[in-house]
């Protein structure tokens, strides 16, 4: 149950003065349904107004001025504006109001009065004029010296925002602490009411900044609360797990490999094999470059697995993507007693109920699929190892529905899209990571160009005369009225008029019978040059394609861009990725840059956080990374490791976070709507 302390905040919008049903669905639109929510919705900007006593206002400044008021004149004809003169310590002025309420602006402004305005002011001639007033008040201090300025919507003005967030600071609770004395007595950060209030109602410029104590100490109180979250997700996993079988491990496997694993290959196989021997559960990501050798180290650690008479899942993001590890993994296994099957949404009827059947009595111990495997019909005799591939394709609910299928699963995810250390951190907090950096030996790096798409007929041409196969990725699929950008049909057409019958096609769109048939060309020889959208942009391996070429590259994420030149250069011979791009924004400029200058997945990362923020890395929906009101992840990393040290001692002594910390961290999670983390507290 919400601590009493924070029901005010949590109370419906529309219970604020002079908030009615109209205004309350414009403002749930723009940031929530709660008092909270409003109090969340930050100021992006903050103006200064010039109180001028002595010095004459500047043209175009923002300015506060006192009034004499001599005159209204109304005008005959209604679109004519409404006009108030008056006199101020450097002359007359002019009130101008176009949209007005004749006795409204008689009881603000009366004949004779003096009074205080607020706005934008224009001199002309030493002559003032002042259109529609944001303030008219009769004590200056009614007017505020700094003004922050919120995201709106339609139906929604600063002014009625800015009503309401005031409404919400007056219920604002003191809080109790759950900050440790030592860092707050270091940074000198107000409390956690006090910032909220400095957020929205600054008193300098400086108040306002990034760097000011009061959002430091808001992002540090978020970045608690998302790692104590995350923290108590996989406390309970560590103790749900701790009566799970333990798998002993196994070292007869690596006999039969064609290669040598690399150091880092070998070093995470030794990470997770330490796992599956504990009677703990595993909860642990493996992160590695594009072609690092994931899959094999994956195929080790589930052969550990079955060897102790366990079952084995391996979750795919794609049709394309869970048939091509299926071939793969029966190569690897040829010539062991162990039955592996493929279940996608294209395995039916009676071939799909023995896959089940087969399933459930443990004859199969190996499986491979899609989101098939999901269903509440797939059930396991005894699954002992879940593997997710691609996991930012997944969410974390489907990361951890499969891990669910039995008791004391240990779980595997995989991601072919290298993380920064803060985001790994705030998005799998809940996980160990072991990171694959190493690419395996023979293995050459890309050869990377930027090229204009005015050069494309001169590339065609040139490719022509090449010998290796070429992957030819666009944007969309078919032609649109909306945009310029070139459809895959489009240039699949225009190619074969140069490449003739060595052109294949393949799209999200269509059927699988024609892509696997378009795949399977491409694999074979039979066409030279595949043209595709992002359908093909992870997992797939073909040894003998070295071109890759982009079109429309700016339009792609820079993770999206590695990925898909990681589908080249997967043999022994030298590749290249070209990046055909249209007209180039600074930002998209520097994109191709990193990429052009760099192979390395984890320093593109690091580039992309820092070039488009957290949000867009991973993209929040998928990847169950949070989206943060306060915290930055690109400038906030030392914060973070604090944030992670702090509540990783605390969790140490109070697991269910009982102490007067404990219930003050509690408050966080509640605020910051941590909501998984609360039920498990709940549940004990």
């Amino acid at each position: 149950m919400r601590p009493d302390i924070l029901t005010p905040l949590f109370r419906d919008i529309s219970g604020l003065n002079g908030i009615g049903p109209k205004l309350s669905s414009y403002l749930k639109k723009l940031c929530g349904s709660t008092i909270l929510d409003a109090l969340m919705h930050l100021p992006v900007d903050v103006k200064k107004r010039t109180i001028c006593t002595d010095v004459m206002p500047l043209n175009g400044s923002l300015s506060t001025l006192q009034v004499e008021v001599e005159e209204h004149i109304v005008p005959k004809i209604k679109r004519l504006p409404y006009v108030v003169k008056g006199q101020t310590n450097f002359g007359a002025i002019e009130l101008v109001f176009f949209k007005y309420y004749g006795s409204y602006l008689t009881q603000k402004l009366p004949v004779g009065k003096r009074v205080w305005v607020s706005g934008k002011v224009d001199v002309v001639n030493a002559s003032l004029k002042m259109i529609h007033p944001d303030y008219i008040c009769f004590l200056p201090s009614d007017i505020p010296e700094y003004e922050v300025i919120y995201p709106l919507s339609a139906g929604m003005s600063g002014r009625i925002l800015r009503s309401v967030i005031a409404q919400g600071l007056e219920l604002l609770p003191d809080l109790p602490e759950e900050i440790s004395g030592a860092v707050l007595e270091s940074y000198r950060w107000p409390s956690w009411k006090e910032a909220i209030q400095i957020v929205h109602h600054p008193k300098t410029l400086q108040e306002f900044e990034a760097t000011a104590p009061a959002r430091m100490r808001l992002a540090y109180d978020e970045l608690l609360a998302n790692q104590a979250a995350l923290l108590l997700v996989r406390q309970h996993i560590k103790q749900q797990g701790q009566k799970g079988q333990a798998y002993p491990h196994q070292k007869t496997f690596y006999l039969r490999l064609p290669f040598e694993l690399t150091k880092a290959q070998q070093r995470c196989v030794d990470e997770i094999s330490e796992d599956l021997a504990s009677t703990e559960r595993m909860s642990r990501l493996l992160q590695g470059d594009v072609g690092s050798g994931k899959t094999i180290v994956s195929v080790i650690s589930a052969l550990q697995v079955i060897a102790g008479g366990g079952q084995v899942a391996l979750l795919a993001p794609t049709d394309i993507l869970a048939r091509q590890h299926f071939a793969k993994i029966l190569e690897f296994l040829k010539g062991l007693d162990i039955k592996i099957a493929l279940l996608t949404a294209r395995e039916k009827g009676k071939e799909r109920t023995q896959i089940l059947s087969a399933l459930v009595a443990g004859e199969i111990s190996f499986i491979i699929g899609t989101h098939a495997l999901l269903e509440k019909e797939v059930i396991f005799q005894k699954l002992g190892l879940a593997i997710v591939d691609e996991q930012h394709k997944f969410g974390v609910e489907q990361r951890l529905s499969l891990a669910q299928k039995s008791a004391g699963v240990n779980l595997l995810v995989m991601s072919a899209t290298p993380i920064p250390r803060t985001l790994a951190l705030t998005a799998y907090g809940d996980m160990d990571i072991s990171i694959l950096n190493e690419k395996p030996v023979g293995r050459q790096p890309i050869l990377t160009r930027v090229l204009s798409e005015r050069k494309i007929s001169e590339l065609v041409q040139k490719l022509k005369a090449q010998a290796q196969q070429i992957y030819w990725v666009c944007p969309l699929v078919a032609e649109s009225e909306k945009t310029d950008l070139m459809a895959a049909e489009v240039r699949f057409k225009a190619l074969q008029k140069v490449f003739g019958d060595k052109v294949g096609l393949i799209h999200g769109q269509m059927k699988a019978d024609a892509k696997d048939a378009a795949m399977q060309a491409f694999v074979s020889g039979k066409i030279q040059v595949l043209v595709s959208t992002t359908v093909i942009e992870v997992g797939v391996d073909v040894p003998q394609a070295g071109i890759m070429v982009i079109e429309h590259a700016e339009r792609f994420g820079m993770a999206t861009l590695h990925q898909l030149r990681g589908r080249v250069g997967r043999g022994s011979d030298k590749a290249v990725c070209l990046l055909i791009h249209g007209r180039l924004s600074a930002l998209a400029k520097e994109r191709l840059a990193v990429l052009k200058d760099s192979n390395d997945g984890f320093k593109i990362a690091e580039a992309d956080l820092r070039l488009r923020g957290a949000g867009e890395v991973l993209g929040v929906r998928q990847s169950g990374l949070p989206s943060f009101h306060f915290a930055d992840l690109s400038e906030h990393a030392e914060l973070l490791s604090m944030a992670t040290a702090e509540v990783k001692q605390l969790l140490a002594t109070d697991k269910n976070l009982t102490s007067s910390r404990g219930q003050a961290l509690k408050n966080m999670l509640y605020l910051f709507q941590k909501d998984s983390a609360i039920h498990l507290l709940k549940a004990g």
